[in-house]
């Protein structure tokens, strides 16, 4: 059941060691040559080259443009078909052929997918594959019930709820960084349709009810993974580097409930050096993924040192994740230079949170697409090739109604029955972004996220 996930994943990002046990000296050192030095070279050029980063995107032929607008389309009818009209809430998982799934995960919903459909809306209608009128009148129902109906705790909202009635589902916890993916959305449609009075009312609503210092559970800076009503806030923090970036940043630009900018320097920042690339990491490639799909790290580094560059730490995880797909191809052959990612997903032995480097125990081979097509955004160069070769060798054994299939394996021929609602739609808000950039115009218009990077020292 992937609402254990949650806990496995929480404890051993909570239980990281300190960088000092991990040379970090010698690991900042290398990042300030390879990083800062060039920059200080470039002078006044800095700010230029950020200003071209910024307004560039993929170049694609004609094969790989259908290749990504077919698979958007695909994912983007996931988030159409597996909502409730009624509540907007987004299933968390589906049938590839949309048939019948078993009854313990039926109607049960993501509020992080939710999340992701909201925006999917957004681009929906940009694109045109639905009347922009039918895309507006669902984001207005999907926060009119957040907004009025859905239970909440100091505005935080359950992980797992029914998609029909909103009720709590497996015991879930109020989550923090569920609530953050589904503000995402939520402030993506306020400014894709800022013309339209209710849906900019009820998004700003529901962003300002939510108490971030509530979430701190009494800690001056970190704030926790979410809340029980058995029993109170869960223990472990984000303090160590994963998919939270968008969740300190929504705190602390919040206009209502502000938490301190300290906060964006109280946890940990792990740097391994893999295959000649050094970065921050703390597991799967996807916590280099998420806050990314709204958030514009572009051309942006950390006022104190090392100076981080996000964007390009993103950049560099998913480089050195291939050069260890690669390297894992003496044992597992199914790994080439265009059929490689291990992120977390499902597995032949069920949900796993799996990744590398370093090496997970349990990789066996498995592919799981949104890997490489959740860094489109970051690699396209690398991450193009991957999908189309995927698509390519396997076809409609990997590629189905919704996309791609949320896992296989091509050294012995299981391919997941399922999808994954957070797995195709990363893969469908990072293709827009490389497409277009949209979703990242439209978030960043929301003048609370570039406030809160100011406050927290991410500057051109």
């Amino acid at each position: 059941m992937r609402g254990q996930f949650r806990l496995r994943r929480t404890t051993t990002i909570s239980r990281r060691p300190s960088l000092a046990g991990y040379g970090a000296l010698l690991c900042a050192a290398l990042v300030l040559v390879n990083t800062v030095c060039p920059a200080i070279a470039r002078g006044k050029g800095t700010r230029t080259n950020a200003t071209r980063a910024r307004s560039s995107f993929t170049r694609l032929d004609a094969r790989d443009e259908a290749l990504l607008e077919d698979m958007s389309r695909r994912a983007f009818r996931y988030f159409w078909e597996q909502a409730d009209a009624s509540t907007g809430l987004v299933r968390d998982r589906a049938r590839t052929d949309n048939s019948p799934i078993d009854e313990n995960h039926r109607d049960v919903a993501s509020i992080a997918a939710t999340g992701f459909g909201l925006t999917a809306l957004c681009v929906a209608a940009e694109r045109g594959w639905i009347n922009p009128s039918e895309a507006r009148e669902r984001v207005r129902a999907t926060l009119r019930f957040f907004a009025t109906r859905a239970t909440h705790e100091h505005g935080w909202f359950y992980h797992w709820m029914d998609a029909r009635t909103g009720a709590r589902r497996w015991q879930s916890e109020v989550s923090s960084i569920d609530t953050a993916l589904l503000l995402g959305g939520a402030l993506t449609a306020r400014q894709k349709f800022q013309g339209d009075a209710e849906v900019v009312r009820l998004a700003t609503f529901i962003y300002e009810r939510v108490d971030f210092p509530w979430m701190l559970a009494g800690h001056p800076t970190l704030l926790s993974h979410g809340w029980r009503p058995e029993t109170g806030f869960i223990k472990y923090r984000w303090n160590a580097y994963s998919e939270h970036l968008i969740l300190y940043l929504l705190a602390t630009g919040s206009p209502t409930h502000p938490i301190t900018p300290r906060s964006w320097f109280a946890w940990q920042r792990e740097r391994i050096t893999y295959a000649g690339y050094t970065y921050i990491t703390g597991g799967p490639l996807f916590i280099h993924q998420y806050s990314h799909a709204w958030v514009d790290f572009r051309g942006r580094r950390e006022s104190q040192y090392p100076f981080t560059d996000y964007f390009q730490n993103s950049v560099a995880a998913t480089r050195a994740h291939r050069a260890f797909c690669l390297a894992l191809s003496r044992e597992f052959p199914g790994y080439t230079e265009h059929v490689w990612g291990i992120t977390a997903s499902d597995s032949a032995k069920g949900y796993l949170a799996w990744g590398g480097p370093p090496r997970d125990a349990a990789i066996d081979g498995t592919v799981v697409p949104c890997a490489a097509g959740g860094s489109l955004m970051f690699t396209p160069d690398i991450s193009l090739p991957a999908l189309r070769a995927m698509r390519e060798q396997y076809g409609a054994s990997v590629y189905g109604r919704y996309g791609f299939a949320d896992a296989f394996n091509p050294n012995n021929g299981w391919v997941n029955p399922d999808v994954i609602g957070i797995n195709l739609g990363i893969m469908l808000l990072s293709a827009e972004n490389a497409r277009t950039g949209n979703v990242w115009r439209w978030f960043m218009r929301n003048p609370e996220l570039p406030r809160a990077m100011r406050l927290v020292g991410l500057r051109h």
